[in-house]
């Protein structure tokens, strides 16, 4: 199936929701309405001077293209998904008549298939590198026969390990798949090396056979299987040359359900040297991750269960875990952080027995992750927990307040003087629409400031619109003063505000307020705010809300005392 592609521009499209000043949901009549105001407005045989009538008619007939979109459920559907660029493509599959829902599910699906082939075009590099780190003489106390002073607390590499994989892509249903590991401890090193080839037989099902050499020649081969919409099943069998000329089979089955929208249930039968069953249910949702897993095997057995909050605003997650078996029991909690576009920390606290306090440190950046387990203490120690848990805190604040921040700023300064550049040409040529529109507004609005003053209605003093900033002798008088008091980026909107009321009312949407008539964007990519000093029945009136939130004034909120 084939759909537009609508590639990413750098130019600046108009909103044709705000250019009739209506909300995303408007119904035909509210469509209508806006227009007609639109039409009386800026109609072009309104004007007699040729200067006007041209300035009038290229905004009569933004107005007019904007209205016959809207207006049109097809066209409208496709605007909502792929914006302005969507009308301009050739549809030549997906029909014109169908909804929203099912263009934006489309475009979802398309998008995701773009996506999967891109990924199958390239190597897609994985790597981890782990380095065990042995802290334990910080916190563990042993009995000293030597009263003198023995030295500094000894903190040493115990342990490392690099593991590296790359995919090949053959065709869009073979890969091949290479990854190696070397590994180090207490002075005795190891290796592997893996090559498998993974084989997509349908949609249903696809196979994977592996070869690794490292500890013993194995092989493996691997079978998955979609039952149904809801169950799958995955068939695993090894065979493991050992040192002495054995040769140790494995099988493994696993079986996954999904048991309603958010749960998972899976069921493990493993045989082999390491002969167990276990069940897990996984529950996943926006806001939480929960799960429960219990094993009977040989030779451990264990209960383990852990909980997950998220905060997805945060981009956040805290964790908390358990596990108790035949080899100890252990606690964990650690939280997890997003910090840039492309990178998250982590940080984790393992308590156990006979394991001890071991702090464990993730940072991932891209594909590559870099993990630093730190054994702290050999038995349960509160010093090392204590200090476990409020070092790593500390340090990520420091680095964040020091080192991110700063340098997250100057990136987004970058960009934004970047996309400034890029687009100045359209920025003037949108100033230029904005103070022509401003111009034809003029007379209408003076006659609507004297029917509002008449019955004492709604008369917009003042408005501003872009980034604000006002002095602390503005602020301390209310937050509102002249346009000199503001920095740059700041816009007079008063004449476009006052030429939206009718009835004594103002009602603005939750669009961007740069693509409403008269207004344009003063400060390419940065946060937008728009401030409205009114009156209402002779009392002077104040408010201010960020660029996409809707306005609707008057309100007794907005009152200000004028001592």
């Amino acid at each position: 199936m084939a759909a537009p592609t609508v590639e990413e521009s750098s130019t600046i499209s108009d909103d044709f929701y705000a250019i009739l000043n209506t909300r995303k949901e408007a119904t035909s009549d509210e469509l209508r309405t806006a227009y007609r105001r639109m039409c009386v407005l800026y109609h072009p045989d309104k004007h007699l001077n040729e200067n006007d009538k041209r300035a009038a008619e290229a905004i009569f007939n933004k107005a007019q293209q904007a209205y016959q979109v809207l207006n049109d459920p097809s066209k409208r559907a496709i605007y909502d998904v792929y914006g302005e660029k969507g009308l301009e493509a050739e549809w030549e599959v997906v029909p014109r008549t169908r909804t929203a829902q099912d263009i934006r599910e489309e475009y979802e699906r398309l998008s995701k298939e773009q996506e999967e082939r891109r990924i199958q075009q390239s190597t897609n590099p994985r790597g981890a590198i782990t380095v065990g780190i042995d802290a334990t003489d910080l916190f563990d106390v042993y009995d000293d026969y030597d009263d003198e002073f023995s030295g500094l607390p000894a903190i040493e590499v115990k342990s490392m390990s690099i593991t590296q994989s790359i995919d090949a892509p053959l065709t869009t249903s073979d890969t091949a798949v290479l990854s190696g590991n070397l590994s180090t401890q207490n002075g005795n090193g190891n290796g592997s090396f893996n090559v498998s080839y993974r084989r997509i037989f349908s949609y249903q099902s696809w196979g994977e056979f592996q070869a690794s050499a490292g500890g013993g020649p194995t092989l493996a081969l691997k079978l998955f299987r979609n039952i149904n919409k809801r169950t799958f099943v995955t068939c695993t069998g090894t065979s493991r040359l050992l040192s002495g000329g054995m040769i140790a089979p494995g099988v493994s089955v696993v079986g996954g359900r999904q048991l309603d929208k958010h749960t998972m249930g899976y069921l493990t039968w493993r045989w082999g040297l390491q002969s167990s069953m276990t069940t897990m249910v996984v529950r996943d949702t926006q806001s939480t991750h929960a799960m429960f897993q219990m094993q009977l095997g040989i030779p451990n057995s264990f209960v383990s269960t852990s909980f997950t909050k998220k905060f997805p605003e945060q981009e956040g997650k805290f964790t908390v875990a358990a596990k108790v078996g035949l080899f100890g029991s252990i606690f964990e909690y650690g939280c997890d952080k997003k910090i840039s576009r492309h990178s998250r920390v982590a940080a984790k606290v393992s308590i156990g027995v006979p394991s001890g306090v071991t702090l464990r440190l993730k940072l991932g950046r891209a594909s590559q992750t870099f993990l630093f387990p730190i054994h702290l203490a050999h038995d349960i120690s509160p010093q090392a927990i204590f200090y476990g848990t409020v070092a790593p805190v500390l340090t990520y604040w420091l680095i964040k307040a020091l080192v991110v921040d700063p340098f997250l700023n100057r990136q987004k300064t970058d960009e934004i003087v970047k996309e400034r550049n890029a687009k100045q040409e359209q920025m003037e040529q949108k100033k230029k629409e904005a103070q022509a529109e401003v111009y034809l507004m003029e007379e209408m609005v003076e006659r609507i400031i004297a029917s509002e003053q008449a019955r004492e209605g709604l008369v917009i003093t003042k408005a501003w619109y872009g980034k604000l900033v006002v002095s602390e002798e503005s602020a301390s008088n209310g937050g509102c003063g002249s346009l000199d008091d503001l920095m740059d980026g700041v816009i007079d909107v008063t004449i476009p505000l006052q030429c939206q009321v009718k009835d004594s009312k103002l009602i603005l949407t939750d669009a961007s307020k740069t693509g409403l008539p008269g207004f344009y964007d003063p400060c390419v990519g940065e946060d937008k705010n728009l401030r409205v000093n009114y009156t209402f029945r002779g009392e002077p009136h104040e408010c201010t809300i960020a660029d996409s939130e809707p306005l609707r004034i008057p309100k007794k909120s907005h009152h200000i005392d004028p001592s």
